[in-house]
């Protein structure tokens, strides 16, 4: 791809193989001239001339790497997206840190002490990027880099009729649909506890949340693949913004290629299609979205859909709600089976447990012996008379619960970095 559409050659000392290995060495790396010629046996000049020459053949593949955006369908039947008919994607920004001159330093300092980049990114619900926008300062407010970005002639481009999510530091106007401020949105704050939205705007905020969440993940792999991202380089910020625009591409190529089977003409297929000749002609005769103002049409859209939102979202429940009462009530289906354990009960449980697995008689290779579940009965019908446990359903249940819980903490436990606080 870099050599038959970015233009890269190999040259009389070096094939088109170590290029690009050295170009994707050091962003994965974050490494100097002076380490990557030590390591490909390379001067420092040659190093970053090669890696100037990969840079710009990469930006050249955005016809082939970058997302084209479509709108979510109506028919679409991804729990997340489904509420939110003719979204085409989810925007926000992220800092990229940076080294500047000491005189353009207030510029790019962010309201959290750091200096960076603010780039303004947007992604798809498969997580590729559609549209990357690197440059701005630290200290420039997400709004005003969105108003650049639909200003410019080849910017980010917005229907008429279709929108973007994105979150509460985004005006809430026409293509661009932010949540309600002064609730609850943060995923965060809902997994606290088992609160449910009390009305339609805490409602709409959760579904947003969950669809929007798509970008913030996307950062997350994004700066998680590239170590050049995670730190400040010594690159200009001309080509800083470049590099954080390759890896976006590269982004879009992993997901896109790199983790299936493909052949080289499968490459092109999609290129081919973005650059029909009907396709252009179809684009110049929509009408897009040039400014970000709120509206009262578009204020009323927001309300319109958090209403039916909830609407529908509280009959279902209820007829949840009526299901499981007629099952409970007729002694039938999975409602006489359903229990809940007490702390005493899963202490007691555990005990015995621990019991059996030290006794010789009933422990195995492979665990407990044939009628462990039973002398389990037993053992907890004796410490909490008349608690009404039974081998089938209940305990075994309650065991592969705890077991699951068991092995995510022995993991997690096994992973440098993770100790047991007895106090939290």
């Amino acid at each position: 791809m870099v050599r038959d559409i970015g233009g890269l050659n190999e040259t009389k000392n070096t094939c088109l193989e170590e290029m690009v290995a050295g170009f994707l060495y050091t962003l994965a790396h974050h490494k100097k001239n002076r380490m990557m010629g030590a390591h490909f046996y390379r001067s420092g000049e040659t190093i970053s001339r090669q890696f100037h020459a990969c840079l710009l053949a990469i930006l050249k593949l955005h016809v082939v790497l970058l997302k084209k955006p479509t709108p979510i369908r109506e028919d679409c039947d991804d729990e997340r997206w489904k509420y939110f008919k003719n979204c085409l994607d989810a925007l926000d920004g992220t800092m990229i840190l940076v080294n500047v001159p000491c005189d353009d330093r207030p510029k790019y300092r962010t309201r959290k002490g750091t200096i960076a980049m603010n780039v303004l990114g947007v992604c798809s619900p498969e997580m590729e990027f559609t549209y990357v926008l690197p440059g701005w300062e630290g200290s420039a407010h997400d709004c005003r880099i969105l108003r650049d970005a639909i200003s410019r002639p080849n910017g980010l481009k917005v229907p008429k009729g279709c929108y973007y999510l994105c979150d509460g530091g985004y005006t809430n106007g026409e293509g661009f649909l932010a949540p309600y401020r002064g609730h609850l949105y943060h995923l965060k704050e809902w997994n606290n506890g088992p609160r449910q939205p009390q009305n339609a705007e805490e409602y709409f905020n959760l579904r947003h949340a969950k669809a929007r969440n798509v970008i913030e993940r996307c950062f997350g792999l994004l700066k998680g693949r590239w170590g050049i991202l995670r730190s400040p380089s010594w690159f200009s910020l001309k080509t800083h913004g470049r590099i954080v625009l390759a890896c976006a591409l590269l982004h879009n190529l992993v997901k896109r290629y790199m983790l299936a089977e493909f052949d080289d003409d499968d490459l092109y297929e999609e290129s081919d299609s973005d650059d029909d000749d009907g396709d252009a002609s179809d684009e110049d005769d929509v009408d897009y979205i040039t400014s970000i103002a709120v509206t009262d049409p578009w204020t009323n859209f927001r309300n319109t859909m958090a209403q039916n939102m909830f609407n529908e979202w509280r009959a279902r429940h209820r007829r949840l709600s009526s299901i499981m009462e007629e099952s409970s009530a007729s002694g039938g289906g999975r409602g006489r089976n359903k229990r809940f354990w007490t702390a005493q009960e899963d202490e007691v449980l555990v005990e015995a447990l621990s019991e059996l697995a030290v006794d010789p008689h009933w422990r195995c290779e492979n665990g407990f012996r044939s009628g462990y579940m039973v002398r389990l009965e037993e053992v907890i019908g004796k410490a909490l008379p008349g608690c009404g446990l039974k081998a089938t359903p209940h305990i075994d249940s309650r065991i592969k619960t705890l077991g699951a819980k068991f092995r995510a903490i022995s993991q997690m436990l096994n992973t440098s970095g993770f100790v047991w606080d007895d106090e939290k």
